[in-house]
């Protein structure tokens, strides 16, 4: 199923997953009552630059492919905003909480 960006659908992660030796940035935006389902998520940059924007799933999972180092993960949603900072030096799945507020 399509969210109309051309992302693939979004689902947890497992930190079992083999993430093929590739960055994988993922995690779940949540509110004051649990998930929160439908936030899009941008992935900036260090230099707070846009680079990708997917839309969480129901269940407020999101994941993205990037290239080794620090990347900034904001959650935008009509309940509330949130971000999160996260150090992804090298290969492997680097998870991430957003609460929105």
């Amino acid at each position: 199923m399509s969210d109309g960006c051309g992302a693939p659908a979004q689902t947890a992660v497992s930190a079992q997953e083999d993430t093929n030796g590739q960055v994988v940035v993922a995690g779940k935006v949540t509110g004051g009552d649990g998930p929160v389902g439908g936030a899009y998520v941008r992935l900036l940059n260090a230099d707070g630059e846009f680079t990708g924007e997917v839309q969480a799933s129901a269940e407020g999972d999101f994941r993205f492919y990037a290239a080794p180092g620090t990347w900034t993960v904001r959650a935008l949603h009509r309940t509330g905003n949130g971000e999160a900072t996260v150090d992804a030096e090298g290969p492997g799945l680097h998870q991430v909480s957003i609460p929105v507020a």
